[in-house]
């Protein structure tokens, strides 16, 4: 009698011979090669990551059916299926291949992104802007096909300047408080200065391996980058664009764990941090005067006496809140008293509130909703918040006094992108998978109702509205390497202009950042 487990391991050889048979070349391919051929491209030649993640058992650790994702893709990205160049024992080895841990864990010191900063020579601030249009006005657009960014006068879209990107720019561009220089992030780990006033490249500096975003600290003094390898917090200074700190993310059990992403809260004067790999949510204060903050249970008897332990305080200090399960996506509501987050399966949203760091509430949000895309706005008397479903033609609406559920409006597909602006009585939903992905509803913000769907590309990818300072313009990017950025009037809802991009993907107009303008996300 065969033993489940030989059993198991026989059928696996069957399938491996047939393989063989069915592939003859592949049969015989080293996994290294294959690797070389397929994924290195975007995965890095030494597996630490480049346009897609760094494929390394430390990134992988959550993953499941690697195999699958090999063969037929994965929803939402732009990873791709390779079951028509691979066969399923070249499948199988390259999986182990990439669960290979590398011969050395990679490190990334603060003497490593030192070494990497690379100031530019030519460049020189000027006293004033260096053109005529409103420097607050200006919308930066992010074009993905050939790794540029192009810098649109907001009044007249006259391109200003275009310049190159490190490779695969991810997460949002970063303004500082003043409007005058923009930070960008590559998912290398590239981290790029710019003056927009001089409209000259000032540096860069390599400050991960493997990065997921940036935010700006409330003064403007700091920049933190969230990475994934190494489990590392690295905060920038933004004047001299010298690593000042780099922080091991260590969740209180000793597990270290990847940043799934770091955000700006001004009104607390820190960041907040996504822990992917642990159930705690970090906050790192940007106030010299912070804390402490204690890890364990404080408890004295004396005056000016504590007992306590891992107490941190000053700049930078951490304060740890322990939440039920790690939170992956986070929104906060406008004076960021409260952080709504949801769990990795993308079946609930989590309401905690960052003053007591206890949960308030649970929202019935199912089909993995985009909370990193969310908005609010003033729906009779109340505010709510708006957010799209990755795997669901819905956008589901939120009462943020009561955190019940208003509407779940119905779409033509799952969305990635929402966006409006104070002055619009408009919500611009983009439907970015599915059939109708050359869509844009626009939603009336008192009614809940769509009035009209835009198809300004028949059969092409359209996605993330952008409006300009005083929202009268709505942009919306052709999501093709042979796209453009369509200007509408944002009352008429009537196309006035046409700019060729390649892949713009999104599109950031500095007031409306620097300003926290109500309808962009944060």
């Amino acid at each position: 009698m065969i033993r489940p487990t030989n059993f198991s391991r026989q059928r696996h050889i069957v399938k491996l011979l047939m393989a063989a048979l069915l592939f003859p070349a592949a049969a015989i391919a080293e996994p290294s090669e294959d690797f070389a051929i397929h994924c290195a491209s975007c995965h890095g030649e030494d597996r630490l990551g480049g346009t897609g993640p760094a494929l390394i058992p430390e990134t992988l650790g959550r993953v499941r059916n690697l195999s699958d994702i090999i063969a037929h893709g994965r929803p939402a990205t732009q990873m791709m299926g390779f079951s028509d160049q691979l066969s399923p024992g070249q499948i199988e080895a390259l999986v182990a291949h990439i669960q290979t841990p590398l011969e050395e864990t990679p490190a990334w010191t603060v003497d490593d992104i030192q070494a990497s900063r690379d100031m530019a020579s030519g460049y020189t601030p000027a006293a004033k802007p260096t053109f005529e249009a409103d420097p607050l006005n200006i919308t930066l657009v992010v074009e993905t096909g050939d790794h540029h960014v192009s810098v649109l006068d907001g009044d007249t879209f006259d391109v200003l300047d275009r310049f190159p990107t490190p490779y695969a720019v991810h997460g949002g561009p970063k303004f500082s408080p003043d409007g005058r220089f923009v930070f960008i992030m590559s998912r290398d780990g590239w981290v790029q200065k710019y003056d927009i006033w001089t409209l000259k490249e000032v540096g860069r500096l390599r400050a991960g391996l493997n990065s997921r975003n940036i935010a700006m600290s409330h003064d403007g003094q700091w920049l933190a980058v969230a990475n994934y390898l190494p489990q590392t917090l690295t905060i920038l200074s933004t004047d001299t664009m010298e690593p000042v700190k780099v922080i091991d993310v260590v969740a209180h059990n000793g597990t270290l764990s990847r940043v799934s992403a770091v955000y700006q809260a001004p009104q607390r004067k820190s960041f907040i941090l996504a822990l992917k790999d642990a159930p705690e949510i970090w906050e790192v204060a940007t106030d010299p005067d912070a804390g402490p903050f204690h890890d364990g249970y404080v408890h004295s008897y004396e005056k000016d006496a504590v007992e306590a332990f891992g107490a941190q305080e000053g700049l930078f200090a951490r304060r740890r809140i322990p939440v039920d399960e790690p939170l992956d996506d986070f929104f906060f509501d406008p004076d960021y008293r409260n952080l709504i987050g949801t769990n990795r399966e993308g079946t609930k949203g989590v309401v905690i509130n960052l003053i007591s760091g206890g949960k308030v509430a649970e929202l019935p949000l199912p089909g993995m909703p985009h909370l990193g895309s969310g908005i609010t706005w003033d729906w009779n008397g109340v505010k709510v918040m708006a957010t799209p479903h990755l795997n669901e033609g819905v956008l589901s609406v939120i009462d943020m006094a009561d955190w019940t559920l208003v509407k779940q409006i119905d779409t033509s597909g799952p969305g990635f992108f929402l966006r409006s602006h104070e002055t619009s009585p408009h919500v611009w939903a983009d439907v970015f998978f599915g059939p109708h992905k050359d869509e844009v509803h626009i939603i009336d913000k008192q009614t809940l109702e769509i009035v009209k769907t835009l198809n300004p590309a028949p059969g092409k990818t359209v996605a993330h509205t952008e409006f300009t300072k005083d929202g009268k313009y709505a942009l919306v990017s052709i999501w093709e390497d042979d796209g453009a950025v369509v200007v509408y009037d944002a009352s008429t809802l009537e196309e006035v202009k046409r700019l060729t991009m390649r892949k713009p993907s999104g599109k950031y107009n500095v007031w409306n950042k620097i300003s926290f303008s109500d309808g962009t996300s944060h």
